[in-house]
């Protein structure tokens, strides 16, 4: 049936609402905005032609309330409603409560919703419809000779409520906080098991499906490179259906227009599939027998997993026993976080395709031809160092390099989809994503050096960020050829590809630039003799000093002495300051000339420079007593909200026992002893709000605390 839209209220917020409202707007609709209080000023209400407040900072009170949203969309006007990802994206209730008041759904039908909604029932229709998938185990059936699990929230992704085991005692505390986690991020407990597969490959087919039986298969993608199961790199095509040939990339195609098919699916989805890699373990696999694959069990064997076995599939619907098997993981039932990869490999406007087909238009017969190669790259407010630790606060300036915002490429070039703008707040309620960061060139080389030079020119000041991680990688000999998996970032190692882009040198050198720029906007506020150089003697005097620490708590002094000839930097010898302004500082070492951009704010300080860059804190000369920490102090490591406290104060606790347990984007943290003491001071309860670095507990040493009490 044929539903002329006219005005579309996006159910969500950040970049995705930003994305969704680019394409209305080019398409000649009204748009519509819906925003919690912590989003009163955020760039996607500013985006939308108008915007409705939902009353409440907690998602559960606002963007997780779908009869504030439909009754958003009546006030506003609004004939559609596109929910985005997140949130109620994947909510068939919330789907059929949109077409039961009237508006049009730009999704799936909320049948397929549900037919997807649950893992384990996605699995068996799966199954039934011919797609391997790996089988499922109940957690309280497993046995050691199970291990390593994985366990799964049955009713969300991102990675929430998922934990691997790899020892039997550790597996009901898992399941207990995969259960929590699962029911704070999606309002279901339940979880379900599956072997664990150390080295694989997630491998995803982008979908397209009209309400009169035409399914495209855009293209797939892969998305190995992940933290806590969160995807940080994806990219299209898939370097390992490239470098695996044959008709992997065909039967792929097949499968996922299979699953959408035996569900009555219509709209944008991604299938996605566990592929095989160089090695590891596959476990059960139960396939489907109508074509697809012969029933029965597959067991690791020479299946392109690793070690021998027993092989129950042969020459199945979807290939050999060798690199090149795929397994069913899950169908998104909407527009996934990774879609502008597709967008710009295919010149295919997902989002306008999603808007026309929930209008009852027809796709063209063909599908779209896949052309160069595309990477995208999520910067983060998260410190990959500390353990990924999220951060929150205000993000001063963002500045990232690009040729386009949300849309398509003319040509080779850089496209930036961000929700974040100077200025913006980054909270503890929502994902701290930043901005998605996307190249397009002809070649897989040519994208990842684009998008690694666009990433590392970029000026990103308030909040520590993965950009660095990312640029490491992109540059990372492993991944430039294509041979990455599931455990990348643990086998190359945190410590190398979270190295700051700018060495111990070139931050001496940052350091240098930042005290000379303070001393050039101190002589320039200054009231008297500020035609005289900051330092300026009769006679030569001893070098002026500024201390900074850096981002990972190292302390530099920066050393500089204004002579007759010019200033004096004994700490980079050879190297001379052709000028100094307060947002400008100019080197010239060994004939080369850079120019370093100065941002100053309160006590910190961002150095710029094309390549890299380095966040400071100046130093005060004098401390203040009464800002030193309490011996024993235990701090928060991350923004958030303590969902469960432990300990009570006097209690003995020995080093590693859990204390108290943080709850930050839907992620939750253990916070446990540092040492061996005594909890002498408790200074948060469930339900309070932290921010980094504020105290916690107090843990001191038993004579310590045996000798206060006396």
């Amino acid at each position: 049936m044929r539903s002329n839209i006219t005005s579309v209220l996006v159910a969500n917020r950040g970049e995705i609402a930003c994305r969704v409202f680019a394409t209305c707007k080019a398409m000649g609709l009204a748009t519509v905005a819906v925003y919690s209080d912590p989003d009163a000023d955020a760039p996607h209400v500013h985006a939308a032609d108008s915007a409705v407040a939902l009353p409440g900072s907690t998602s559960a009170d606002t963007y997780l309330r779908a009869d504030r949203i439909i009754a958003a969309a009546r006030t506003a006007g609004a004939d559609a409603i596109h929910p985005g990802y997140g949130f109620l994206s994947e909510n068939a209730e919330f789907a059929q409560a949109v077409g039961d008041a009237g508006l049009v759904w730009i999704g799936p039908p909320p049948a397929a919703i549900t037919a997807m909604g649950s893992k384990v029932n996605a699995k068996e229709l799966m199954a039934e419809a011919g797609v391997p998938v790996l089988a499922d185990m109940d957690p309280d059936t497993v046995t050691v000779d199970d291990l390593p699990l994985l366990i799964k929230a049955s009713a969300g992704g991102g990675g929430r409520g998922m934990r691997i085991v790899r020892e039997l005692g550790g597996l009901p505390d898992a399941v207990a906080a995969a259960r929590r986690e699962a029911d704070s991020a999606f309002g279901d407990p339940t979880v379900f098991c599956e072997p664990y597969i150390e080295t694989g490959h997630h491998i995803e087919v982008q979908v397209m499906a009209d309400e009169h039986g035409t399914v495209w298969a855009v293209g797939e993608r892969e998305c190995s490179i992940q933290r806590r199961h969160q995807k940080v790199i994806e990219e299209a095509p898939a370097p390992l259906v490239e470098r695996i040939g044959g008709d992997m990339r065909e039967r792929l195609f097949a499968a996922a227009r299979a699953a959408v098919e035996s569900i009555g699916y219509t709209g944008a989805g991604t299938v996605e599939f566990l592929a095989a890699s160089d090695g590891g373990d596959a476990g059960n696999v139960v396939s489907g027998s109508d074509g697809y694959g012969d029933a029965g069990n597959v067991v690791s064997g020479s299946d392109g997993y690793g070690d021998a076995g027993n092989v129950v599939s042969g020459s199945d619907g979807y290939g050999d026993a060798g690199n090149g098997r795929f397994f069913f993981l899950e169908t998104n039932t909407r527009l996934q976080v990774e879609h502008p990869v597709t967008e710009l490999t295919t010149g295919t406007d997902l989002v306008e395709w999603q808007i026309r087909v929930a209008e009852g238009e027809r796709l063209p017969s063909e599908e779209p031809v896949t052309r160069g190669h595309s990477i995208e790259a999520r910067l983060y407010a998260e410190d990959p160092a500390q353990d990924w630790q999220p951060q929150s606060g205000t993000v001063s300036i963002i500045d990232l390099p690009a040729d386009a915002h949300f849309g398509p490429l003319a040509h080779p070039g850089v496209r930036v989809d961000s929700g974040v703008a100077d200025g913006s707040e980054v909270s503890t309620f929502y994902d701290p994503m930043l901005a998605k960061v996307i190249s397009w060139a002809p070649t897989r080389d040519r994208a990842a050096a684009m998008l690694a030079r666009a990433l590392s020119d970029a000026k990103i000041h308030g909040l520590a960020t993965n950009r660095d991680m990312l640029v490491n990688t992109l540059n990372d000999e492993t991944f430039r050829s294509g041979r990455t998996d599931t455990a990348y970032l643990e086998t190359v190692g945190l410590e190398v590809l979270s190295a700051p882009l700018a060495d111990g040198a070139a931050t001496q050198v940052a350091a240098v630039a930042a005290a000379l720029a303070a001393a050039a906007a101190n002589r320039a506020s200054a009231r008297v003799l500020h035609a005289l150089p900051s330092g300026w003697r009769n006679l030569t005097s001893g070098y002026q000093c500024k201390r900074y620490t850096t981002a990972s708590g190292d302390e530099i002094v920066a050393r500089y002495r204004y002579l007759r000839d010019g200033i004096e930097l004994p700490d980079l010898p050879g190297t001379v300051a052709l000028s100094a302004a307060a947002d400008e500082v100019v080197l010239v070492s060994g004939g080369v000339t850079r120019r370093y951009g100065i941002t100053v704010a309160g006590d910190s300080v961002n150095v710029d420079w094309p390549g890299a860059s380095v966040a400071l804190r100046r130093e005060p000369r004098f401390v203040d007593p009464s800002a030193q920490e309490r011996p024993g102090s235990l701090l928060a490591p991350m923004p958030g909200s303590v969902i469960r406290v432990a300990v009570s104060e006097g209690d003995a606790v020995h080093a590693g026992q859990p204390l108290l347990w943080l709850e930050a984007m839907k992620m939750e943290r253990t916070v446990s002893a540092p040492a061996d003491g005594v909890v002498t001071v408790l200074a948060v309860e469930a339900g309070r709000q932290v921010s980094v670095g504020d105290v916690l507990a107090v843990i001191s040493d038993p004579d310590t605390a045996a000798a206060a009490e006396n």
